[in-house]
C-alpha cells in the first residue's frame, strides 16, 4: 500500500489526522490478513470472498463488529477506483448498522397521497407494509379500507419485499420492480451476468434515472436473495 499517496487522497477528502492513523492501520491490518490468509493475495487483487472472509475472520476473532474496517477499506478502494469492492463493503457495513425501518416515502415514483393514506391507519415503513400485506386477502382488505387500488397497495408490498435484501432501498428497488424482478424469488432465479445485461439494457431502453448496477452488486444481491425466506404469498 502506497501510505502517502493513501493519506493524501485522506486529507484532500477531509479526513482528520486521527481519522486518517487510523483509516491506514485498519488497512495494513487487511493487507496482513491477506498475506497470511489469501495466498499472499495484494490489495489491488482482493475478490469479493476475499472481504467476506476477512469480516468474518475478524469478528470471530474479536467479537465486534467489523464497521471500522469496513469503513475504511471502502475509503481505500475508492482512493484506488475499483468500484466492486467500494460497493461491497459500504454494503456489508451498511448491514452491521442499526437503522429504523425503510420508509414508505423513500420509494421513488410512488403517489404521496397513497403513502399518506397508508400512514393513517399506521402503516408507514417496509416491515409494516408487509405484516399488512403478505396475503391477497389482506391486500383486498387494505384497498377496501383506503381507497387505494388494490394493484397499487401490490406494488407497495412488492417494493418492501424487496427492500428487505441488504442494499436496495428507494431507487434500487424501483429498478429491478420496473424492469420485471420485483420479488425476492424472482432475483433469487438470476445468475449475476445476466442480471447485470438486463438491467445495463433496461436502463439503457427506459431511460431509468439510476446507474447500472456492478457485477458485485448482482453477486452480492442474488446471494442474499436466495437466503430470504418467502413471506409474502403472490
Amino acid at each position: 500500500m502506497d501510505n502517502e499517496d493513501f493519506e493524501t487522497f485522506l486529507k484532500r477528502g477531509g479526513r482528520s489526522p486521527n481519522a486518517i492513523k487510523r483509516c491506514v492501520k485498519y488497512i495494513s491490518e487487511f493487507e496482513a490478513y491477506l498475506e497470511v490468509h489469501s495466498d499472499g493475495k495484494q490489495l489491488t487483487e482482493v475478490e469479493d470472498q476475499d472481504l467476506i472472509n476477512f469480516v468474518d475472520w475478524l469478528e470471530s476473532k474479536s467479537g465486534s463488529s467489523g464497521k471500522g474496517y469496513l469503513w475504511a477499506i471502502r475509503y481505500y478502494y475508492d482512493f484506488i477506483s475499483n468500484d466492486e469492492i467500494k460497493y461491497l463493503a459500504t454494503t456489508l457495513r451498511e448491514m452491521k448498522i442499526d437503522r429504523a425501518p425503510f420508509s414508505l416515502k423513500g420509494f421513488i415514483s410512488v403517489n404521496p397521497e397513497y403513502v399518506d393514506r397508508l400512514a393513517e391507519i399506521g402503516i408507514k415503513n417496509v416491515n409494516q407494509m408487509l405484516e399488512s400485506g403478505s396475503i391477497d386477502q389482506d391486500r383486498e382488505h387494505l384497498s377496501n379500507k383506503t381507497g387505494i387500488p388494490k394493484s397499487v397497495i401490490l406494488e407497495f408490498v412488492k417494493l418492501s419485499d424487496l427492500a428487505r435484501i441488504p442494499g436496495i432501498k428507494g431507487i434500487r428497488a424501483r429498478l429491478y420492480y420496473d424492469a420485471g424482478i420485483d420479488t425476492v424469488e424472482k432475483m433469487a432465479a438470476w445468475e449475476p451476468e445476466k442480471l447485470v445485461d438486463k438491467i445495463v439494457e433496461f436502463v439503457a431502453e427506459t431511460g431509468f434515472d439510476g446507474v447500472p448496477i456492478l457485477p458485485a452488486e448482482a453477486r452480492f444481491t442474488i446471494n442474499k436473495a436466495k437466503k430470504l425466506p418467502k413471506i409474502v404469498q403472490y
